[in-house]
This record gives C-alpha cells, sequence and structure tokens, in this order.
C-alpha cells in the first residue's frame, strides 16, 4: 500500500463519528455568531492569467457540474444510459485512489485523487488532458464547477478555487486552521457554502475567496449543504438538520435526527431526504421544520449514501449491503435489493433506471420502480465514489485509482 494511502487510512481510524450528545445543542440565532473574519484568512489570491473563453454549462445532460449533479442534491440525471452499457475506457492511476466524484464541462472529466493531483481527462477517449500535482496533501471532497473555475477543499482544511488548467486561482484557510473537507460546494449568487470537520458552514465569495460569514455547529460537517431559496440545509454529525438562512448566515431552525450522519440531503419540493447513522432515514418538512416519517432498517447499520430522488421514489444504499427504493409520500418500502457488500457510493437515477456502485466492486443498473436488476458490471475494484451521468456514459473512480466510463459503443 502506498505511504499516503497507510497514512490516510490511519488517519480515518482516528477521525470517527462522534456520537451527538445527550441534551440537544442550542440552536445558533444571535447574528454575532456568524461571524465576518478578516481576508487576511484568504491565504493565496492569484488571479488567473485569462479566463476570456468560460465554458456555458447548458442544462442539457452533457455537463455534471456537482457531487449529486445540481444543487437540490436530487441525484437525477438528464442524460440516459443504455440498459447494457459497454466499457469505453478506464483511465488508471499507478498506487493511485480516488474518492472524489467526477465533474464533467464540455467533454472533459476532471477528477482530484487522494495525492492531492488534478486529472483533467477527455470524455471521449479517456486520455489524459493534463495532470497537476497541486499544493493539496490529499482530496477526498469531490469538485463543483462554477463559470470557469472549480473548487474543492482538502483533508487539511483548506478550500481552493482551480481555473480549468489547474492553475489555483485562491484558496482559503481559516485562521485557527483546518480539519478535513468531505463536503462539496453549493452555490448561492456569488458566494458559496461548504462544510468541514472542524464544525462549521463556511459561506466564501466564489470570485475573491473571501469569508463573507461562518456558522459554527456543535460537531462536524460531512455532507454537502444544499440551497433552495435563501435556505441551506445541514445535516450534521451533531444529530441535528440544520436549516440556515443564508443571508444572514443564521441558523433559522433545527430538526433533532437521533444520530450523527454525513450524508447529504435531498431536496424534493418542501422536504428534504437523508439518513443516518443509525441506519434510520428521514422525511422532514423543511418550511415547518417537522419529520412527517422515519424509514429505519429491520438490522440497522451506517447509512452513508446520499440519496436519489424523484416524485416516485426515493432510493439509498447502505451498509448492511441493501439498497432500498422508498415511496416518498409515506415512507414505506417497494423494494430491497442486496448486494454482496455494503453501499456507501450515492445512486442515480437514469431514465427508468438508477446507477448503484458497491464496496463489492459492482456496478448495478436496477429499475427504480421494481428494484429489478437490468445489468451489473463486476470490476474488482471498490467504490466510496459516486457515479456522474452525462451523455450516455457513466463515469466513476475507484478506490483502486481507476476511472471508469460506461456507455453505448
Amino acid at each position: 500500500m502506498p505511504s499516503y494511502r497507510l497514512l490516510l487510512l490511519l488517519l480515518g481510524v482516528a477521525v470517527s463519528f462522534r456520537i451527538a450528545a445527550a441534551d440537544p445543542p442550542q440552536t445558533v440565532t444571535d447574528p454575532a455568531d456568524a461571524e465576518v473574519v478578516s481576508e487576511t484568512e484568504v491565504k493565496v489570491v492569484e488571479l488567473a492569467a485569462s479566463e476570456a473563453k468560460v465554458p456555458v454549462v447548458k442544462d442539457d445532460g452533457k455537463s455534471w457540474t456537482s457531487f449529486r449533479g445540481d444543487p437540490l442534491a436530487t441525484g437525477q440525471a438528464k442524460s440516459v444510459l443504455p440498459d447494457d452499457p459497454t466499457l469505453l475506457w478506464k483511465y488508471e492511476v499507478k498506487n493511485g485512489a480516488f474518492e472524489s466524484t467526477p465533474i464533467v464541462v464540455e467533454g472533459v472529466c476532471y477528477v482530484p485523487d487522494l495525492d492531492g493531483t488534478l486529472h483533467a481527462i477527455g470524455l471521449d477517449d479517456g486520455k489524459a488532458k493534463w495532470t497537476k500535482k497541486t499544493g493539496a496533501f490529499s482530496f477526498a471532497a469531490s469538485p463543483a464547477y462554477r463559470n470557469g473555475r472549480m473548487y474543492v477543499g482538502d483533508i487539511d482544511g483548506i478550500f481552493y478555487c482551480f481555473d480549468l488548467k489547474g492553475k489555483e486561482v485562491w484558496r482559503f484557510e481559516p485562521k485557527d486552521g483546518g480539519i478535513e473537507i468531505n463536503s462539496s460546494a453549493t452555490f448561492y449568487g456569488d458566494k458559496l457554502l461548504y462544510g468541514s470537520q472542524d464544525a462549521v458552514l463556511y459561506c466564501l465569495n466564489t470570485d475573491s475567496g473571501k469569508l463573507e460569514w461562518k456558522l459554527p455547529v456543535e460537531d462536524q460537517i460531512r455532507c454537502s449543504p444544499t440551497v433552495v431559496s435563501d435556505r441551506s440545509f445541514v445535516a450534521g454529525c451533531d444529530g441535528q438538520l440544520h436549516i440556515v438562512d443564508i443571508k444572514k448566515g443564521e441558523e433559522a431552525a433545527s430538526v433533532p435526527i437521533d444520530a450523527p450522519t454525513g450524508t447529504t440531503p435531498a431536496v424534493m419540493g418542501g422536504h428534504v431526504y437523508f439518513g443516518t447513522e443509525y441506519g434510520e432515514f428521514f422525511k422532514i418538512d423543511w418550511k415547518t421544520a417537522k419529520i412527517e416519517w422515519r424509514f429505519r432498517e429491520k438490522r440497522p447499520r451506517e447509512i452513508r449514501s446520499s440519496a436519489a430522488v424523484n416524485a416516485k421514489v426515493v432510493v439509498f444504499g447502505s451498509r448492511s449491503k441493501n439498497v432500498y427504493g422508498v415511496n416518498p409520500a409515506d415512507g414505506n418500502e417497494m423494494w430491497k435489493y442486496t448486494c454482496k457488500r455494503g453501499v456507501d457510493s450515492s445512486p442515480v437515477i437514469t431514465g427508468d433506471n438508477v446507477v448503484v456502485a458497491s464496496s463489492d466492486g459492482r456496478i448495478y443498473l436496477l429499475n427504480w420502480l421494481t428494484g429489478k436488476e437490468v445489468w451489473k458490471k463486476e470490476t474488482g475494484d471498490s467504490f466510496a465514489s459516486s457515479p456522474a451521468v452525462v451523455d450516455g456514459r457513466l463515469l466513476i473512480a475507484s478506490n483502486d485509482g481507476v476511472v471508469y466510463c460506461f456507455g453505448k459503443k
């Protein structure tokens, strides 16, 4: 095992989910707690030489610009995969490892690795456009794209902005030092939001990296924030769903969920959907801050898979080895599909099917209405990364340093 992966494994053992305290944490409502900090926290601001040709991302199924595909984290692809996808190419990094979900912009796949290197790969041929070793030690978080730039945090708690050639535009480092970032960025106007294991939700200016505000909570934030209107939703390791007023940088409400979690809340209509470390899955009305239903496994295990949702089904994986299809109206189980090992990867709905990857090294296509297996592929690898579906292709990066592309030959 390469030395950096051994170090990461040790860090992963040392930094585990902490169970929330018995007494619920106090809700942060004082505007003074939404502290605005000096620009000195932006350690490097190096504007790119030229961004004259900024790719314009159209909502046409040919781009995938964030961890879950959209600001609502629905995990819905606008592109449809064939029922029997063929391996088109694979991109291999010797002694490499990926936990990030790839993003795709204008026919190029961008994915950072656990060695702190950015990779730009041609979507059509799987060949490297460029690779760049950054100043980051390691990337476990997924990047997000906007206006010709990529935004991603590293395991040292530093948040970076790169142009599409891998050149650093700016970096933000909290003045008290950062802790691992697992959260992908979500955008709101000219701002971006991300969470950190230092138990803080950060709001930065996308152009300069200047800190607009920060909101501390009681324990780590491993999920990506979702955004609707001027509200953001953060499911925390403090056993709370936090509903945040983005304009004020204050918590508007919180909902006890009785367990820590690192899953990203998916938003559909007036509701958010996510699971917890205690094997429970929630539907919460974010306007009233009330739980509508909770689904619990018969033999509960940790749910670290963020849900894919549409009007008829909610799909998520579990470390119990099961993938569930749940009725969004009442929380009743519609179907269950059992894999060989646990499922941390987050599913993506594409056409009539949902694509799921497991730590058993297999990728599955299941009918999202019935749970019936449509297709599966055994790779021999393991997956913590989640799939991206663009332009009739499935992209996913493995723990073993391989980016796979499947589609119609």
